[in-house]
């Protein structure tokens, strides 16, 4: 299953902290690749349960739920991602706050970068916000992600399109 996610998550990693009940390290493993577990839980095509080996004794493991289940307790929660403890002096500028810009920064953040995104619309999210309907990703849900990767000290600039990116820097 590893192998077939697409968000590169090391599923059995945080799979055995959800299986033995302690949800918020399984999260925590959850995150170290992927900062949008409730999103994704939702709207991932979960190619990672094609490829169980589960599916040879009974049924693949429903991954997807597992994940939208951890996503959306930390959310409940108030769980947050931890701060870099050491900061790199560089900056980095990320242009667009959909999935890829989102996971980027987070990723760099992470890393001790200070990161600003600059956003061309009025609100982040991309196609998760502008093509994904409500009913199918709740608004509260993205904003809650989307949050909890601001709080980490990443800006996010609005209705600032780029249009030479060398200026920008």
């Amino acid at each position: 299953c590893n192998n077939a996610c697409p968000a590169g998550e090391d599923i059995q990693g945080w799979l055995f902290h959800a299986e033995s009940g302690d949800y918020e390290a399984a999260w925590r493993k959850l995150v170290e690749n992927n900062p949008l577990p409730a999103i994704m839980g939702r709207v991932c095509y979960h190619p990672c349960e094609g490829a169980c080996n589960r599916r040879e004794v009974d049924s693949a493991v429903g991954i997807n739920s597992v994940e939208r289940f951890l996503g959306d307790l930390a959310l409940e929660k108030g769980w947050a991602f931890e701060k870099p403890t050491v900061e790199s002096g560089k900056r980095v500028l990320v242009v667009g706050a959909g999935p890829s810009g989102l996971s980027a920064a987070y990723h760099l953040r992470r890393m001790g970068h200070a990161v600003t995104i600059r956003e061309a619309g009025p609100l982040p999210g991309g196609m998760m916000r502008f093509g994904i309907p409500k009913y199918r990703l709740p608004r509260h849900v993205l904003d809650g992600e989307v949050a909890r990767i601001t709080a980490m000290g990443v800006a996010i600039v609005y209705e600032s399109k780029i249009d030479d990116i060398a200026a920008a820097m």
